[in-house]
């Protein structure tokens, strides 16, 4: 696709630019739409975004709803149509100044006065319509092939509250029609598979305006963590982790060492404690870092390995918070390692075993980023040499493909993160693996080498689900609420088919319950049928055990799985085969 440059020039498109210059060309066209519609209109900014456009206008006294969209996107079409061409010119500022306003557009001129001093000033004009921005866009409307509507909302000017209210309309664009038809495919399976409907309906969790952000855990959704939980603490045992615990409630003097107090205030919450400022803890390590310190340390301590499923509170902004995914309290998969720093290949590599076994257990593909020293690092090339080398050699030896990412670390150290993809397409930043030179230095944390010298350890710092609830927002996603036998709220759901064979029905949910299976039964006088619909489409159980007349005479059992498959099975049988399917976590 060839696109027109803000020099004039014209060159072929990157392919991996190409859907932001047409969904940047699309907002200009849809602001041209909305200049014929609404002659008094005034345009503020009109970006590109992730999926599409949006444009944020100022109408006056008319208002835009979605009842009004088949008429804008008609006009758009037909600007498309009329295959105006689009051409760049530059104007020193004075001169901006001026056309915008002999336009009337009162927000171009307030961004011109935001401008560096030296700033090129380059408007591109399609038709009538003039645009100021910075390109680069198609060089014909009829190049945007597929757009849509989407939402209306208000925007501040600028994103501050203290300005005016503006109308945002919202649009998607795509290079063609079956493109945005699989996209609005896949935002109706998103849709479907949002943790936040299914929440409600398996009654996993809930929020509350007593405390927004702060999840209610239900009993259903307490079955799933708890049993997300066990499989965490057994995966500690298997790789040499001590588990620990830390106050949530620690002084202000301790965040202070650490450096939150100066450069995380802000999303922290504080009290005051006989007169003391306190906080709660947004992070775990500087409780770790005290475990640490509490009393001397030898090399041969070291690795120091230490597992804690941490609560923490972080300051989140209303608006932000979206179900499990952003929160304001969460219980983070945390773990601290204490290294000598010829042990950071080993180590290192030994926390990407555990952290891709957790991805191949839920059936996650992953990408993994290896990101390098920045330009505001602390700590010695020596230093930060060793640390790269050491977690591309663990990378390197797994065979595990990665991208560099070149100044990317954190200031402590270098970091290897797994960004995980799910069912949507959607990735996620989970697992890392941060090393710190920086925290050990806060805290002064020592060990005696073997020669009798002080020495400072390295910290490691390494999560792989992030935390449990963003992970059971995803596994719930991720499995539509189907979740694997061994994590789900209700293994097996008992449905006696008439009052006359509850008492056998629950014979049969004793038996299961004694072998360590959940295990409900359903005594509602209501039909069979209506009974295992809503066992298979709210509760979604993996088995239903259907118990009626012939079953009782035989003293066995129907078993229907999630193929909707009926069998008759023996109790005992039945029985073996689910508890080994949880004992190994199959699925």
């Amino acid at each position: 696709m060839k696109v027109l440059y803000n020099d004039g020039h014209v060159a072929e498109c990157p392919e991996d630019e190409e859907l932001h210059v047409l969904r940047h060309s699309a907002a200009h066209i849809l602001a041209q739409a909305i200049s014929r519609l609404y002659p008094q209109a005034d345009f503020g900014y009109g970006p590109a975004t992730e999926n599409g456009f949006y444009y944020d206008i100022d109408l006056g006294d008319s208002k835009i709803s979605e009842d009004d969209f088949p008429a804008i996107e008609a006009e758009m079409k037909k600007i498309t149509k009329e295959n105006l061409k689009f051409t760049v010119f530059e104007l020193p500022r004075e001169e901006a100044v001026k056309l915008m306003e002999d336009r009337g557009e009162k927000y171009k001129v307030e961004h011109i006065g935001d401008l560096a001093e030296d700033a090129r000033i380059t408007f591109y004009q399609q038709g009538d319509y003039i645009d100021m921005c910075v390109g680069p866009h198609i060089c014909y409307t009829k190049a945007l092939k597929a757009f849509k509507l989407t939402a209306v909302s208000g925007a501040y000017w600028k994103g501050d509250a203290d300005n005016k209210m503006l109308t945002r309309i919202n649009g998607v664009a795509f290079r063609t029609k079956q493109e945005m038809e699989d996209y609005f495919k896949l935002l109706e399976e998103a849709e479907k598979r949002d943790h936040r409907k299914i929440g409600r309906e398996m009654e996993l969790f809930m929020m509350d305006d007593a405390g927004p952000g702060f999840p209610f855990w239900l009993p259903n959704g307490m079955r799933v963590r708890n049993a997300l939980m066990q499989y965490w603490m057994e995966m500690q045992d298997a790789y040499g982790y001590e588990q620990v615990d830390t106050p949530i409630i620690l002084s202000r003097k301790l965040w202070e060492t650490s450096g939150h107090w100066d450069h995380y205030k802000e999303n922290m919450y504080t009290t005051t404690i006989d007169d003391e400022d306190y906080a709660i803890k947004p992070m775990n390590c500087p409780g770790a870092c005290l475990i640490y310190k509490s009393k001397p340390r030898s090399y041969r301590d070291l690795p120091l390995k230490l597992a804690e499923a941490g609560k923490d509170h972080r300051h989140e902004l209303k608006g932000a918070l979206h179900g499990l995914f952003r929160v304001r309290a969460f219980t983070q998969d945390d773990a601290h390692l204490f290294i000598r720093p010829d042990q950071i290949t080993e180590q290192v590599t030994d926390v990407a075993h555990l952290i891709t076994a957790y991805y191949h257990q839920f059936g996650f593909p992953y990408k993994v980023e290896l990101s390098t020293r920045p330009d505001n690092s602390m700590g010695s090339d020596e230093d930060w040499e060793r640390a790269e080398a050491g977690l591309k050699e663990a990378l390197e030896s797994m065979g595990i493909d990665y991208t560099l990412n070149p100044g990317d670390g954190a200031f402590y150290g270098p970091k290897i993160d797994f960004h995980l993809q799910d069912c949507l397409g959607r990735t996620w930043q989970c697992g890392t693996i941060q090393l710190d030179f920086q925290l050990p230095q806060n805290f002064e944390l020592e060990y005696t080498d073997k020669d009798g010298t002080k020495k400072r350890p390295i910290m490691i710092h390494r999560a792989g689900f992030g935390s449990f609830e963003r992970f059971i927002g995803m596994l719930t996603e991720q499995y539509e609420g189907k979740f694997p036998t061994w994590l789900s709220p209700c293994q097996v759901k008992v449905l006696p088919v008439s009052e006359k064979h509850r008492d056998y029905a629950k014979q049969v949910a004793d038996k299961i319950r004694e072998a360590g299976v959940r295990v409900k039964v359903d005594e509602r006088d209501e039909k069979i049928g209506y009974k295992i619909r809503e066992a298979r489409s709210i509760d979604r159980v993996p088995y239903m055990l259907i118990i009626g007349e012939k079953e009782e005479e035989a003293g066995n059992i129907s078993v229907r799985d999630r193929t909707n498959e009926t069998v008759q099975r023996n109790l005992d049988d039945f029985i073996a085969d689910i508890t080994a399917e949880i004992e190994e976590r199959r699925g």
